[in-house]
């Protein structure tokens, strides 16, 4: 989904920034996409993402912090497992 938005707002930029249309046509597009972002249904959208967001931000840093740990003691127990095979 945010791939998705992402390019399309990309597109558009790419179109009205290569436009040869000229300044009528930008204003054109500017008011047809501040419409469509000010709509009821967009910003609904937009207020239900942030709210998910909120919710799951805790979580998602317990998570990786977990991962993390699982991470360094992995590399750590590798590499003291290592050291002690090495020939001096």
């Amino acid at each position: 989904m945010r791939g998705k938005l992402l390019f399309v707002a990309g597109a558009a930029l790419g179109y009205v920034l290569g436009s040869r249309a000229g300044r009528a046509r930008y204003e054109q597009i500017k008011t047809v996409s501040g419409k469509i972002w000010n709509s009821n249904g967009v910003q609904k959208s937009v207020h239900d993402v942030e709210g998910f967001v909120q919710d799951r931000t805790p979580d998602v840093a317990d998570f990786i912090g977990e991962q993390t740990k699982k991470v360094v003691r992995k590399v750590s127990s590798k590499t003291s497992s290592n050291k002690g095979s090495q020939i001096s």
